[in-house]
């Protein structure tokens, strides 16, 4: 098979011949249609991130067709399109795993030894690809191959955040940045009911409204002189513009963390403290969050923003998402 090698740190990315991988008992083998490129990726590629040795094989927004099922699955079949998010499988014996948590970005951070696709095992970034049957998830009719792929880990944590906020009906909910991650946050906070509102810079402005913002701001101040939101959706890569948002939070409110950032986070602690606020940390809270991000996709109610490169331009795909140059998401198809 074709597969995507990451030789070194910030080395271009290659194509090169591998093995076919087998499915092992309790795995599936995928043929992989398309793949999403991950910020996380990038972070790996670049040596931010290191999970195990080069060269590697990254890639944990995989999605594709069921081909061969390893001795015992009986939950997958032959044809089942389905999705292969990161994190793949836990592993059932540490402490943490004894208190019986669902799959998630909690479980794959506490867990002594977890199977993370992409990262710590060969990932989708290739013609196949092998997972553990409770590491995939089945994808609905009506979705397509490349908008599934980004759904499966940026429209994943965008739901998630969204879910664990836990806002009222109709509550007012900005998105801080318009991104990977903040192009779902907008759709889906809008598909659920809320008042959007974007926090982004001018030059996005109008592309925040054709989204479906109701009000576009630039900062905090202007956000509280609209009357401000009961929940704000960090998805930018500062933390600073999240604090900055902050001054337009309402009392009560919740700032939700999704999006990764290297920069110290330093919170307002009189404000957090007279008006009640909460901080809320989120990525991946549970597969049942992405199985209704998929069919929210399904629904055309989101309908994410790619940018689709055949195999051979995979280094392409690479460097413009690197330079920031994608609207918004890489999609290297198959």
């Amino acid at each position: 098979m074709k597969a995507v090698i990451v030789p070194d740190v910030k080395a271009a990315w290659e194509v090169r011949e591998r093995p076919v991988p087998e499915p092992g008992p309790g795995e599936v083998l995928v043929r992989v249609h398309a793949c999403g490129i991950c910020g996380t990726d990038l972070w790996m590629a670049h040596g931010v991130l290191s999970f195990r040795e080069f060269p590697l094989l990254m890639g944990h927004e995989g999605v594709g067709e069921v081909v061969a099922l390893g001795a015992g699955v009986t939950e997958r079949k032959v044809g089942d399109r389905v999705g292969l998010p990161m994190m793949q499988k836990r592993c059932g014996a540490c402490d943490f795993c004894r208190e019986e948590h669902p799959n998630s970005f909690v479980t794959a951070g506490n867990c002594a030894s977890p199977t993370l696709t992409g990262v710590n095992v060969d990932g989708a970034l290739a013609e196949y690809a092998v997972a553990d049957v409770g590491g995939t998830v089945l994808l609905p009719d009506g979705i397509s191959y490349e908008d599934a792929a980004p759904t499966v880990c940026a429209g994943y944590t965008t739901w998630a955040g969204i879910r664990r906020a836990g806002a009222r009906p109709g509550a007012r909910v900005a998105v801080v940045g318009v991104g990977g991650i903040g192009h779902f946050a907008i759709q889906f906070a809008k598909a659920a009911g809320y008042h959007v509102i974007a926090v982004t810079r001018p030059g996005k402005h109008a592309l925040a409204r054709e989204l479906g913002a109701a009000d576009v701001v630039t900062d905090g101040a202007a956000l509280k002189e609209i009357g401000g939101a009961d929940v704000v959706l960090h998805t930018s890569s500062s933390h600073a513009a999240a604090i900055d948002a902050m001054t337009g939070l309402r009392p009560w409110g919740k700032l939700v963390l999704m999006g990764l950032a290297e920069d110290e986070m330093i919170l307002p602690a009189l404000p957090l403290t007279t008006h009640s606020y909460q901080v809320i940390g989120s990525a991946h809270n549970g597969l049942e969050y992405l199985a209704e991000a998929l069919d929210i996709v399904a629904r055309g109610q989101v309908k994410p923003m790619v940018e689709l490169f055949p195999l051979e331009r995979v280094n392409d795909a690479y460097q413009r998402a690197a330079a920031g140059e994608v609207r918004f998401k890489a999609v290297v198809t198959f």
